[in-house]
């Protein structure tokens, strides 16, 4: 049986919502470990799956690999990194104290956060069926979080929420790259090198001892964490986003079901409800963008 490209496209989507479901899990049983410590093992892995990727690519005689060009450019790659790292962290901190399918729900506010700021920065125009989204997206939050002021995980939440911003703007900055034809293996492998220089010295200075098993659990963080990343780029070369997005919210449904299996969590009313508003909301833009660009 031969898959057309959508087929394949949707497949590889998959694969990169269960890489990253695996690596949310892995962050967690990784242990008590400084958030930043395992952002730093995360990316290290990922940085050198990246590059084994580049070399190889770049060896070819027919891919020509292109690199940014100017320091606008280069200015954006940075902050795509600075802005991506923080939001590893973020997600790293959460998915360490709260129950990971709701520090998944959380990540995924990502894409609103690319609405409003493409809004902001990038001038592109909002309608009516995006800020819906963005209200239904935020209204997801509260019902995740169940916020109170006697409630310590609210803070927790607040973090997630800064994210998903931070993730969102990493995005943002990314959309921007590829506007400009940057290459995304070299992107990957610029980002995962730089958060690692911009992680090293709190690593250095709070560095916490580690036994083989917490090792091998980075390890597998950073494994996963490359899936993840790649089956994402090979998905888009399938198939648009207008078809296979929406997709990628399996991520959500792969992290709670492998958080039931291995940590016995089960997701409360709260994060039921949030996530279905969260979902709908990203259906919405969904719907949106592949009638536009039909």
């Amino acid at each position: 049986m031969t898959l057309t490209s959508k087929q394949k496209g949707v497949l590889f989507i998959l694969i990169s919502a269960f890489g990253f479901a695996m690596m949310n899990l892995f962050v967690r049983l990784s242990g008590d470990l400084p958030s930043i410590q395992k952002s730093f093992f995360r990316n290290l892995i990922a940085f050198f799956v990246a590059l084994v990727y580049l070399i190889r690519k770049s060896s070819k005689t027919d891919n020509k690999i292109s690199l940014p060009k100017g320091k606008d450019q280069w200015g954006i790659l940075l902050l795509r990194s600075l802005f991506g790292t923080v939001g590893i962290i973020a997600n790293f901190y959460m998915l360490d104290r709260v129950p990971v399918a709701d520090a998944s729900v959380m990540n995924k506010l990502a894409p609103f956060f690319v609405v409003l700021l493409s809004f902001i920065f990038l001038h592109e125009k909002m309608n009516i069926s995006q800020i819906f989204a963005l209200v239904c997206a935020f209204a997801g939050v509260i019902f995740v979080a169940d916020p109170s002021f006697d409630n310590v995980n609210s803070l927790h939440y607040l973090v997630g929420v800064f994210g998903g911003f931070s993730a969102g703007a990493a995005y943002t900055c990314l959309r921007q790259l590829g506007l400009w034809g940057v290459d995304g293996s070299f992107i990957i492998c610029f980002f995962a090198g730089m958060s690692c220089i911009l992680t090293l010295p709190f690593l250095i200075l709070n560095y916490h001892s580690m036994t083989a098993i917490q090792i091998f659990l980075l390890v597998c963080t950073g494994s996963f964490a490359a899936v993840g990343q790649y089956g994402v780029t090979f998905a888009y070369k399938h198939a648009p986003g207008k078809e296979i997005s929406i997709y990628d919210y399996s991520t959500v449904v792969f992290t709670a079901v492998l958080g039931f299996l291995f940590l016995s969590e089960v997701p409360d009313f709260g994060t039921v409800i949030g996530s279905a508003l969260i979902f709908a909301a990203s259906l919405a833009i969904f719907l949106y963008n592949r009638k536009r660009q039909a």
